[in-house]
């Protein structure tokens, strides 16, 4: 979780890859109506986000049901979506990021509906959370995907343990 341009969708794709687990990105919920106003840098409210907060959740627990693994690169700004998204098993990983640092990450970026337009509103959103792994994002994301793998502290069968 984090703001826009923190590195969810590169992390969590290389996080997912390592456990050899699912990956979903929550951006991919959105409906027409969010995508396009996050495209106009427009920040969403909390009724815009309800539906597609209830759509990741359902697909958390379908995950889950189905015995799947899930990583899922989701902003998940306040503690209260947090709350929404918290099944058995859940945890979050914060990707915390320099204001500077992530606004130049986002000039660089071509191709995605969110832009550094957003980015001051999801910063008035954003609520730190106290129940994640908190993982600066200075770094590469091979070396912050790495970071995360140690503070999971997950049991010897998943295939990280293995390359140990």
């Amino acid at each position: 979780m984090g703001v826009v341009g923190a590195g969810k969708t590169t992390v969590g794709s290389l996080l997912a890859q390592r456990l050899g687990w699912e990956f979903a990105d929550a951006d991919n919920f959105h409906s027409p109506s969010n995508v396009e106003k996050i495209r106009q840098g427009i920040g969403l409210t909390d009724a815009d986000r309800a539906p597609w907060l209830a759509a990741l959740r359902d697909y958390i627990l379908k995950c889950s049901k189905e015995h799947k693994n899930l990583v899922l690169a989701c902003s998940a700004l306040k503690q209260k979506y947090h709350d929404e998204l918290c099944a058995p098993g859940v945890r979050f990983v914060y990707l915390e990021g320099d204001y500077e640092l992530i606004r130049e990450r986002l000039r660089a970026r071509r191709g995605h509906f969110a832009t550094e337009s957003i980015l001051k509103s999801q910063l008035a959103d954003l609520e730190k959370p106290d129940d994640a792994i908190t993982v600066q994002t200075d770094k590469s994301p091979q070396a912050i995907v790495e970071e995360i793998v140690r503070h999971l502290e997950l049991p010897l069968s998943y295939p990280e343990a293995a390359q140990k």
